[in-house]
């Protein structure tokens, strides 16, 4: 069985730290332990799952129907990392990750430092921003978070419910919703209709895929239960304090509905936060719009000893994920000596078979599913920046009255991305915002250069780190 840790009770090295206990987390720190690596997860949620496989262990939901057998996936890897050995470090948060392989841990009000041999980092996706007028009113939430309350508490949102926006994972909870008896008043679906022209070209890799059966099932049983509006053009929230309605536009009309909440969502990207941070090298993936770390066949970065898994590597699903983080694990293993190159050959050749089933399908999804520009970029009045309330009209003015090349040069004037989320909610934001108003790709404007630490961590913290006897007496002797 796998050992839970505490502050107190961490070593001072490990083989092998992965971050994340999401499928590609649990995946990679499972098969390293069993290769006898000295093996910590360490995962900022009480429990393992991640966000696809949240509350795996402790959802209050016992009707397997209600969250679909692809959930229930996620029982069999997390009893195979409980029964791997690896100590598991919950509710836990990684500051700092430096080139050096140090990492900066936190869990209820104290912090420890430790080294690692190599490092895998399954950090998992982020909602895309779906940056419209009125989406920061109480009552209007993406979906994600609205699927974690029922995932982890049995709780579904109240009242007239409205849902919008694009994506695989929009028709899933969607479908979630539907089979907990919750209906909604509307479904706005945001995908752009000339979507298909791009992505027709891959349909017949798509139809080979194993997407394919569990798509159609899912978008029929959501169409067959609840009204579905497509062509949806624009999009805002309204309301005095609290959401109220929901202002669209479909086939060139201007409609209203009256909703108490709206659950927005468009996809999912890489979280490159901590990847960034610890100074990998990021590229711009015009396919899926995001930037993500530049990686070999074996997850590794451009820093020695940091490996990328999972989603956060490359949006490619639950079961691709924890295949790659096997992948990103058996090429620790090979790095760290416990396993010979060939045999690290030999053990992902049938992985990498079931990493390309999955593949096969992926681009034709990502070109269906690609967000219109108008839902990316900030409209002059919507918050780009919800920690420093900085609008689309405020970055678009800086860009043309002080010349502003990147979202780096923005902080700055308008401190986009230096509050507590780290940019995490408005990276891409900004930088298609600021790419819009110059007229360049988003790949020449470039994305927030960060640094340690990546997650918020207060003095109070910092002051339990142990200290030497040599670094007391240089403090007092000061």
């Amino acid at each position: 069985m796998n050992r839970i840790a505490t502050v107190g009770e961490l070593a001072a090295s490990y083989d092998l730290v992965v971050i994340g206990a999401g499928p590609a987390g649990m995946a990679a720190a499972t098969l390293a332990s069993a290769n006898g690596a000295r093996t910590l997860l360490v995962d900022e949620n009480p429990a393992i799952g991640g966000q696809i496989y949240r509350g795996i262990g402790t959802t209050p939901l016992k009707k397997r129907a209600l969250l679909g057998e692809d959930y229930w996936k996620g029982e069999r890897i997390g009893a195979d990392f409980a029964a791997s050995g690896a100590s598991y470090f919950p509710g836990a948060t990684v500051w700092q990750l430096s080139a050096d392989l140090e990492l900066g841990l936190s869990s209820r009000g104290r912090t420890a430092m430790i080294r690692a041999g190599h490092v895998v980092m399954a950090t998992g996706a982020l909602e895309r921003p779906f940056p419209i007028k009125g989406w920061t009113l109480p009552g209007v939430m993406t979906a994600g978070a609205a699927q974690i309350l029922l995932k982890t508490s049995g709780v579904a949102v109240s009242g007239k419910v409205v849902l919008a926006g694009c994506g695989p994972l929009l028709w899933l909870i969607a479908a979630q919703y539907l089979a907990a008896g919750k209906r909604f008043d509307a479904i706005l679906d945001t995908t752009p209709r000339g979507n298909w022209r791009a992505a027709i070209r891959d349909l017949p890799r798509f139809l080979a895929s194993p997407y394919l059966a569990k798509g159609l099932k899912l978008m029929a049983k959501v169409r067959r239960e609840a009204e579905v509006i497509t062509g949806v053009t624009a999009l805002e929230a309204e309301g005095d304090k609290h959401l109220s309605r929901v202002r669209y536009t479909a086939g060139g009309q201007a409609h209203v509905i009256e909703a108490d909440h709206l659950l927005l969502h468009q996809g999912v990207t890489p979280n490159i936060n901590m990847a960034s941070a610890a100074g990998c090298e990021l590229a711009y993936d015009e396919t899926q719009l995001a930037w993500k770390p530049k990686l070999d066949a074996w997850g590794a970065t451009s820093v020695p000893g940091i490996a990328v898994a999972g989603d956060g590597a490359g949006i490619a699903g639950a079961e691709a994920a924890a295949e790659r983080g096997r992948i990103a694990a058996l090429g620790a293993l090979e790095a760290l000596g416990r396993l010979s190159a060939a045999e690290r050959d030999r053990q992902a050749e049938p992985i990498r078979t079931v990493i390309a089933r999955y593949d096969r399908g992926r681009a034709f999804l990502d070109k269906l599913y690609r967000p219109a520009r108008q839902f990316r970029v900030a409209a002059e009045e919507a918050i780009a920046c919800r920690c420093e309330e900085v609008t689309g009209g405020q970055i678009r003015k800086a860009v043309t009255t002080l010349n502003i090349a990147g979202p780096n040069q923005l902080k700055s004037f308008l401190r986009c991305g230096m509050g507590p989320c780290q940019g995490r909610l408005c990276g891409l934001t900004v930088s298609e915002t600021i790419a819009e108003a110059r007229g360049v790709t988003p790949e020449a404007v470039g994305y927030y250069r960060l640094r340690a630490p990546v997650k918020p961590i207060t003095l109070a913290e910092l002051a339990t780190l142990e200290r030497s006897e040599t670094e007391i007496r240089t403090v007092a002797r000061g």
